[in-house]
């Protein structure tokens, strides 16, 4: 599972170093892709894969559906983790996820995503303000037990 943030910088041909504890969840090849709040989304090829089928079986007469399928397809890429464990980011991603040079590495579960240092402190924001996270999440019914009645 992907926790964590780490803070990290992209070199000059836009490569960025994964963290260690990454690596070893990811294999050797991996999908990368727009994310839906200005950051990208870095997912292994079976967790892809599985969100590829669900999209495929959406009617595609649906505009929403063919929308959602265009925005992760049409900027999705397959780039492999190099033998130093960095993977290069296409510099069409970079500029739809303002990347620079600071970057922040954000786990969330079954992928990462990664933020430039400035739209991450932004969103932080949101993710800081505890009054209105319980209101937000409140519907998602979590609950500590490990089986659901």
């Amino acid at each position: 599972m992907f926790l964590g943030q780490y803070f990290h910088s992209l070199d000059q041909k836009g490569r960025l170093t994964i963290p260690a504890k990454y690596r070893e969840l990811l294999g050797g090849e991996v999908i990368i892709t727009k994310g839906f709040d200005m950051n990208l989304l870095v997912m292994p090829s079976e967790v892809f894969e599985s969100w590829a089928n669900q999209i495929n079986e959406q009617n595609y007469a649906d505009p929403n559906a063919r929308l959602l399928r265009r925005y992760l397809f049409s900027n999705g890429e397959q780039v492999e983790v190099d033998r130093t464990g960095r993977i290069l980011i296409p510099q069409y991603l970079r500029e739809k996820a303002n990347l620079n040079t600071e970057i922040v590495i954000v786990g969330v579960g079954n992928f990462f995503e990664i933020w430039s240092k400035e739209n991450w402190e932004q969103h932080k924001l949101t993710l800081d303000e505890a009054e209105s996270d319980v209101a937000r999440f409140i519907d998602f019914q979590l609950t500590t037990s490990r089986s659901r009645a």
